[in-house]
């Protein structure tokens, strides 16, 4: 009897440790793997070409980096005081947690990438434009690289999670069960979807992520020959708009659509999403016609077929999702209004007919005056 009393005491506290010890783990491997990879590259002059042995350990880091990452968010969300309550305050699932998580190591990605554009552009478009090279875009490509394939399982992952959460709340629906609060954190496990099941239903973004963690990455590390760095610079700010992409999911999934935050974000999205991928693009042409003292048209033209294919393939993606976000931006500025409107017509009749209840019993009150 007293072993059991005693286990059922220290099972919290033995479940408390061993998750402290894993989060401890957790951050130990993603500080070292960062700290490691920037050892790697800031011992390097900035023409110094990254050699396989190098870069493959650059890529090994960025898996560590990125899953411990996510690993360490997800742990500190839904295994500690704190992540109880942020859970429960709007009232989160665990795939809105895996889901959350997710968007922010996207976002930190996209601010390595940022800083990454900014460091080559500094370097190599002062210098040549067209020759000139700096060690981290190669560096970057190699360890970002490893991000791109990573997310594919984080976004299983959360796939998994919602749709457990979805099929539970199904299951507690029929049999008459009140649904948990969905800020409870509980992990529902689902071993019924593959991966190849998931594949099939994100198609576009399994694409897109191999395209660039395997094409894009072949690109700058071998295929581009004496080309400079100068054009990756700015294909590396492209992702300036991603951390504000991140945040209007997390902001949705926290239920703030209605909040000035998302509003704010939402404005910074459309700007950053226009200024570093609609019009980068066109400009590093603009840069380039500049250069060789060409028409504009006649500069593009000049270009090698595969950079024409390549520079369609990166643009028109971009233009879609812009007009897709343009699209969303004006119904939701339009709704505001109509709701606005809506709003101020409803409140206007209540007050009309609470100005005629007044009357009315002023009325009612005034005859029976007058019988008395």
């Amino acid at each position: 009897m007293y072993v059991d009393m005693f286990n059922q005491v220290m099972e919290p506290a033995v479940t408390k440790a061993k998750n402290r010890t894993a989060m401890i783990f957790l951050a130990a491997c993603n500080a070292v793997s960062l700290f490691a990879a920037t050892n790697l590259v800031v011992s390097l002059n900035p023409s110094d070409k990254i050699t396989i042995k190098r870069g493959s350990a650059l890529t090994a880091l960025g898996f560590v980096y990125f899953m411990s990452l996510f690993e360490l968010l997800n742990a500190l969300t839904l295994f500690t005081g704190v992540g109880a309550r942020f859970r429960h305050k709007y009232r989160l699932s665990c795939g809105d947690v895996l889901d959350i998580t997710n968007k922010f190591v996207s976002a930190i990605q996209a601010a390595l990438s940022c800083i990454t554009g900014a460091v080559v552009c500094l370097w190599s478009c002062t210098r040549d434009f067209i020759r000139t090279k700096h060690c981290m875009s190669e560096a970057y490509a190699w360890f970002g690289a490893a991000y791109f394939f990573y997310d594919i399982w984080s976004m299983y992952m959360v796939h998994v999670q919602m749709t457990a959460n979805t099929d539970s709340k199904r299951k507690q629906s029929k049999n008459g069960s009140s649904l948990l609060s969905s800020g409870d954190g509980a992990v529902v496990k689902k071993n019924s979807i593959s991966f190849f099941s998931y594949c099939k239903h994100e198609p576009v973004i399994l694409m897109h992520h191999l395209f660039i963690g395997g094409f894009g990455f072949l690109v700058i590390v071998y295929l581009r020959g004496d080309l400079g760095d100068c054009t990756f610079g700015f294909v590396y700010l492209m992702e300036l708009s991603t951390p504000f992409v991140s945040l209007r999911g997390i902001l949705s999934r926290m239920k703030l659509k209605a909040s000035r935050a998302y509003l704010v974000n939402g404005v910074m999205m459309l700007l950053t999403f226009f200024v570093c991928r609609v019009i980068s693009l066109p400009y590093v042409c603009l840069l380039y016609s500049r250069v060789l003292g060409l028409p504009y048209l006649e500069a593009i033209n000049s270009l090698p077929t595969g950079c024409k294919i390549s520079i369609c393939i990166l643009l028109l993606p971009q233009l879609y999702w812009f007009y897709l976000m343009s699209s969303g931006a004006i119904k939701m500025l339009v709704g505001g209004q109509s709701s606005a409107k809506s709003l101020a017509k409803t409140s206007a009749a209540v007050k009309t007919e609470a100005v005629e209840g007044i009357e009315g019993s002023e009325g009612a009150l005034g005859d029976v005056r007058k019988r008395s």
